[in-house]
């Protein structure tokens, strides 16, 4: 049972870790234009982007998939681009058109993601005789860290939207305009052409 803990904690901290915010930033930027009674949706998307980078994870720890880090460190931060973007042209307009495209893309950046953690997966689990619940356990919590970001975000967006009397579209505008801001600088620290 100690065992079970180790790896859910060590999921938990790869995630929320200050020196690898990428996750925080793409969480963040996937529910900015959320509210908590959004939740249906909200979860939808992180179940997607959950079930693409375990997908990916359980590849690559068993070695069916090898992916350049160079590139996957790359691509990480412009999914989150991507993701700031969208919601900065999409800000106020409906989005029942294009929640199928949405998810789609969820789901392929969870792949992306998943392959940002699996060099560190493979040495967690190297020499492991049941790899499978290794990946289960750090994957539980690399789940609840991203149940943490999410209601960080949320609780941080209803603050400014109630107490500081933001309007949504100007949250949404704000707060993806930093993590595009953000973003860019990781590209350009992981620039690889």
């Amino acid at each position: 049972m100690n065992d079970f803990w180790i790896y859910v904690n060590l999921g938990i901290t790869h995630v929320l870790d200050w020196n690898a915010y990428d996750h925080v930033l793409f969480i963040t930027a996937l529910v900015a234009a959320y509210t908590f009674n959004d939740w249906k949706r909200i979860l939808g998307l992180v179940t997607v982007f959950t079930v693409g980078h375990t997908l990916s994870l359980t590849l690559a720890g068993y070695n069916v998939v090898h992916a350049n880090a160079k590139w996957v460190e790359f691509l990480i931060p412009v999914t989150i681009l991507l993701t700031a973007v969208y919601n900065i042209f999409t800000v106020g307009k409906k989005k029942n058109a294009t929640v199928g495209v949405l998810f789609f893309t969820t789901l392929a950046f969870g792949i992306i993601h998943g392959l940002g953690f699996s060099s560190y997966f493979k040495l967690l689990a190297s020499g492991a005789e049941n790899k499978l619940l290794i990946l289960l356990e750090f994957a539980l919590g690399i789940e609840i860290s991203q149940a943490i970001v999410v209601v960080a975000a949320l609780l941080l967006a209803f603050i400014f939207q109630s107490v500081f009397r933001f309007s949504k579209r100007d949250w949404v505008l704000v707060i993806s305009a930093l993590i595009a801001g953000l973003s860019i600088a990781m590209i350009r620290g992981n620039w690889i052409f």
